[in-house]
């Protein structure tokens, strides 16, 4: 009997049918708060612009984040997350910005030069690479072609084989932003007796949400001698529905065959190493994991994006430029933001830079002529510092963490073996994301002394 081969079929219409393209100025791969935020600056800045999202639905994550806590500094009233969200999407609805849905993005590619007619080929843009954004949506595969990309798919979760519990491999186990969509979004109940491994936001918040659907929690168990989370999570979350928070405590193993029928948890010492003989098991048949995000960056290393080994997002300079001309980074998938206000101020600076790169300010040529280069690098108790290059003499935004809580320390600047600036003794948490302003004075000093790099050093102050 004979066959009919579908592969050459498909392969003969894919050849004969070209993939639609279609261009604009601006091209941002996200539409989370980030994305949006950028999205909406870049339109304001006179730019033709799309969003890629991989959803059905504009708002990314915060879709699920129904606790309020949101809009703060930006609106100036406290929000929802999917309020926060909406306010965006109205605004994103309200424009001619292109919205590509459900769609997802395979790769990013570039070629030098503009063709004559490209709606991207502003004053002043001549010869800068033309970025193709290939994706596939539900109406086949596409390209978008921009002067700039703006890169805002946020960040992902880490999961049990990251941190490598042993134990057995039972139902039951998630990460806790997995169970947050399974509760808010899906109306589904992940167990009836929880553990939370981490205190970060994530989990200090689903402690609470799982109290009020009826979940039995049976505490918090942090790796660290100190929460993870902001202070008001602790306190909103477990202080005031008597959720235990035990530090230095660790999970060192699952039990159970089909589901999950308890864990081993087990005291740390001073290097996180488990001390034997403190082991006890905690019945449960659901353990929820808030151990750390990862910004989402296969696209960006498959564009020849370079990643900070520290953050795990792209090196950016003070416009949020990666070292690939023309591709930016903002929100969650640079580095981890503490607050949605935060990534949205960050965001909407993405956006403005690419619209003037892509619709060619100008001040490209300016600031090149300066002659500035410099990186910055973190010391002390910084854990990282963002940017990670300075290429304009203007004033900047510095932003970083640091690696554990102190009660008092302080920020100093050295460049060429002086130290250019030294702030105020104060306390420093590792929840809070910090930032602090970068004279142009000193970036001038920096550049006057012959250095090539910016140190941020956060010194704690040793008690008398």
């Amino acid at each position: 009997m004979a066959t009919f081969d579908m592969r050459n079929e498909r392969a003969e219409i894919e050849a004969a049918a070209p993939v639609q393209t279609q261009a604009f100025d601006v091209v941002v791969i996200g539409g989370g708060p980030a994305g949006m935020a950028a999205a909406l600056a870049a339109h304001k800045a006179g730019a033709h612009v799309a969003i890629v999202e991989r959803e059905q639905h504009l708002g990314g994550i915060l879709r699920q984040c129904i606790h309020p806590g949101f809009g703060l500094s930006h609106f100036k009233q406290e929000l929802t997350g999917p309020e926060y969200a909406q306010r965006f999407i109205d605004q994103v609805r309200a424009t001619d910005i292109a919205l590509f849905l459900d769609s997802m993005v395979l790769g990013i590619d570039d070629s030098e030069g503009a063709s004559e007619g490209d709606p991207g080929a502003g004053e002043g843009a001549g010869a800068a690479a033309v970025h193709t954004v290939t994706l596939m949506s539900p109406a086949g595969m596409l390209q978008l072609t921009g002067r700039a990309v703006v890169l805002a798919m946020g960040c992902r979760e880490r999961t049990r084989s990251e941190i490598k519990i042993p134990g057995s491999r039972p139902a039951g186990v998630f990460t806790a932003g997995l169970a947050q969509r399974y509760i808010n979004i899906e109306n589904l109940k992940p167990g009836s007796r929880a553990v939370i491994l981490g205190s970060g936001d994530i989990g200090l918040i689903m402690a609470r949400r799982c109290t009020l659907e009826g979940i039995s929690v049976e505490g918090v168990y942090e790796l660290m001698p100190y929460a993870n989370g902001l202070r008001r999570n602790v306190k909103n979350c477990l202080d005031d529905f008597g959720i235990p928070l035990h530090l230095s405590t660790t999970v060192t193993r699952v039990i159970g065959h089909d589901r999950m029928e308890a864990v081993e948890v087990s005291q740390v010492d001073e290097h996180l190493a488990p001390i034997p003989g403190t082991e006890r098991v905690v019945p449960c048949d659901t353990l929820l994991l808030s151990v750390g995000l990862i910004p989402e960056n296969e696209l960006s290393v498959a564009a020849g994006v370079e990643l900070d080994p520290r953050t795990r997002g792209a090196v950016v300079d003070q416009s949020l430029q990666t070292g690939v001309p023309g591709i930016f980074a903002c929100g969650n998938v640079l580095h981890v933001h503490d607050l949605a206000d935060n990534v949205t101020t960050e965001s909407e600076r993405a956006g403005a830079a690419a619209a003037a790169w892509a619709l060619g300010g100008g001040a490209w040529a300016d600031a090149a002529s300066t002659g500035c280069e410099l990186t910055v690098s973190p010391a002390g108790i910084a854990g990282y510092a963002l940017p990670g290059r300075i290429t304009a003499v203007a004033l900047t935004k510095l932003n970083f963490r640091v690696r554990r809580p102190v009660d008092a320390a302080r920020v100093r600047i050295l460049a060429g073996g002086e130290e250019l600036f030294a702030g105020k003794v104060r306390t420093f948490k590792p929840s809070v994301m910090e930032s602090f302003p970068l004279p142009t004075k000193v970036i001038q000093r920096a550049l006057d002394l012959g250095a090539s790099e910016i140190i941020l050093s956060v010194d704690p102050i040793e008690e008398a």
